[in-house]
């Protein structure tokens, strides 16, 4: 068996682990509950990953987070790792093939939503796995105080009693000491051993700017920062306005929300992530999964609904190590925007029941039916039929998703699926009886070898080549396969889609939230209060705020960088305040200093360091590096 390096080298390329992840590593090798605390980029699926590699049998990971899930798989299966994943809106065939394959032990890694999780037919299967570990992602989610709860996480605990001597690792990047205690018990984690990182980002600068004029204040930012840079807008019409007004100021930036189709998000996150095109403005479906390292500034003129959601998304500026700055400009309205949306967001249980009738009821599902049924969500159409209010409604649809009664997706993933569910003695069969259909389904076969195993991603363009047919002829064609049971094809759509977890049940049924919906709601409203104290607390630093909402008190210092670290200096001048930054970020001569700055367009910045050692702020030693005073 390779040892732990060698692993890490042959299948992620690298030479040595980051912070705390080998020590994880061991936890779990020698059979240990972990909870892992890690930071946002800093390889928490590693810590499962490499692990089960040395251990015998299969990993079992519990994510609520589909698109993610999809990319875990993908990224496994290039490294010629055995993985699979199961989800709301997957046909029977195909859940039954990756659960044979896992209990085959055809699998290393298979990755399961929440929901999956309480259905008859995992069950009876995981009982005749072989599963070395249990993997928990976004384990906050199991946490009513969590920022993200989602009660279907609860059935993890029910799960453990089949494999009780099988270990369990929790991964999370956000987590308060309260919800941490709260991951332990409700996981029945047995001695656990917590691991954490500290979240100070002392390369990071947090600033929260008072203005009028929020559009003005991030033009200002955008063109005094160089590098590339991601804004934070609360709604997808504010994303598209925002980019324009950026466009019209000469500095190219592109839209990024969920209501674009796959092909448009593909491409803008390319462009992005290339460096085709400097600024991204984006609502918060931009970013997770995303990892680019020299993102040299956040901005949000909008204000988040917590900090733990504003700590994840700041925190994707500047993971070189190098100098950035995350900037949340805010308003006088920002806070009351804040509570009156929080309202609607939270409506009383009978909206989200009603909300649950007539979803059933406008896709006409009876009784008892509709488990793993997709539609398309034209959430609009569905209002206007009922005459909801569209953003109530929307929230509703968002509880009875957490609950696991329903999933919604924005786009189904990038390409078509197919799968071939029936044995080669009926497809032989199904050829001779069908000769057009089966000529055009051996040449799908021998385009996707792996379709008889899996669903497998395809491309109707490149069959209709093979075959001398128009793509839609090909599709045409798979559609009636599939109704005739040959084959599971699903097609590729730019809707937006909602599944239904479940059986249809009596609205009235619905006992929400750990049959605490009211606790639910009030765990979030603690949440927004600490945002707006984070945001109207302009007299101790950003970064120790920050650091001790996560219960990171003993040894922290100032950060010397923020706006209120600075504000105690004296300084309001904009390259004063980003010569501070530098310096407070390690030593610095005076030349490299000036260099870096001037990339980053600041002018005057000699100037600016001349002014500082004059007022006593800075200090110059002998071998001409500035330090702070």
């Amino acid at each position: 068996m390779a040892d732990k390096l060698q692993l890490l080298k042959r299948y992620w390329n690298h030479t040595s682990f980051r912070p705390c992840q080998e020590e994880i590593i061991d936890s779990v090798l020698a059979g240990r509950d972990t909870l892992a605390l890690l930071p946002t980029g800093g390889g928490k699926s590693l810590c499962y990953q490499l692990p089960t590699l040395m251990m015998d049998g299969t990993c079992l990971v519990v994510s609520p987070l589909i698109a993610l899930m999809k990319d875990q798989v993908q990224q496994l299966n290039e490294r010629h790792i055995k993985a699979a994943c199961l989800y709301a809106g997957q046909s029977p065939n195909e859940i039954f093939t990756v659960l044979n394959n896992a209990v085959g032990g055809q699998l290393k890694f298979l990755y399961v939503s929440p929901e999956r999780l309480r259905s008859r037919m995992f069950i009876e299967h995981f009982r005749g796995m072989k599963v070395c570990l249990i993997a928990v992602d976004e384990a906050h989610c199991i946490s009513q105080w969590g920022y993200d709860f989602r009660p279907p996480y609860l059935q993890l605990a029910d799960i453990r009693q089949y494999k009780p001597t099988v270990p369990v690792i929790a991964l999370t990047a956000t987590a308060t000491a309260r919800v941490v205690d709260d991951i332990c018990a409700r996981l029945q984690m047995r001695q656990c051993q917590v691991f954490r990182t500290s979240f100070a980002r002392p390369n990071l600068a947090y600033v929260v700017e008072h203005t009028a004029d929020k559009q003005a204040a991030l033009l200002r930012l955008c063109r005094r920062s160089g590098g590339c840079g991601i804004v934070y807008v609360g709604s997808r019409r504010r994303a598209e306005t925002v980019a324009d007004y950026l466009n019209s100021n000469a500095l190219p930036a592109i839209y990024y929300h969920a209501g674009l189709t796959s092909a448009e998000r593909d491409l803008r996150q390319a462009m992005w992530m290339k460096g085709e095109c400097r600024i991204i403005v984006a609502t918060n479906a931009f970013g997770m999964g995303i990892d680019k390292s020299d993102v040299r500034f956040v901005a949000h003129l909008d204000v988040p609904s917590s900090v733990e959601s504003y700590f994840q998304e700041a925190g994707r500026a500047g993971r070189d190590g190098k100098a950035a700055r995350a900037v949340l400009f805010c308003d006088d309205g920002d806070i009351k925007w804040l509570g009156k949306n929080f309202e609607t967001d939270y409506p009383p249980l009978e909206h989200v029941r009603n909300a649950y009738r007539a979803l059933c009821n406008y896709y006409r599902l009876p009784m008892g039916s509709g488990a793993d049924l997709r539609y398309d969500f034209d959430i609009k159409a569905i209002c206007n039929v009922y005459h909801q209010p569209l953003r109530e409604f929307y929230a509703c649809c968002q509880i009875l998703e957490r609950e696991g009664l329903v999933a919604l997706t924005d786009v189904d993933g990038h390409s078509s699926n197919l799968f071939i569910p029936i044995g080669r003695d009926e497809l032989y069969r199904f050829q001779v009886d069908h000769m057009v259909l089966g000529d055009m389904l051996q040449a799908i076969i021998r385009l996707y070898p792996g379709i008889f195993t899996e669903s497998t991603p395809i491309d109707e363009k490149r069959i209709a080549s093979r075959c001398y047919l128009d793509a839609k002829d090909v599709r045409q064609r798979l559609a009636k396969m599939n109704d005739m049971h040959i084959v599971d094809y699903t097609p590729s759509t730019d809707k937006p889609q909602i599944v239904f977890c479940s059986e249809r049940v009596d609205e009235r049924s619905i006992y929400l939230a750990g049959q605490n919906y009211d606790a639910l709601k009030e765990a979030a409203r603690f949440r927004l209060e600490a945002m707006a104290q984070y945001v109207s607390n302009d007299h101790e630093c950003r970064s120790r705020q920050l650091l001790a909402y996560f219960g990171e008190v003993d040894g922290v210092v100032d950060c010397g960088q923020c706006d209120v670290c600075l504000r105690h200096l004296h300084v309001d001048d904009d390259v004063e305040q980003a010569v501070l930054q530098a310096v407070a970020q390690g030593r610095q001569s005076v030349v490299g200093l000036c260099e870096m700055l001037a990339e980053q367009n600041y002018i005057g910045v000699e100037d600016a360091v001349r002014r500082l050692l004059d007022c006593g702020s800075l200090q110059l030693d002998k071998n001409l590096f500035l330090s702070l005073s």
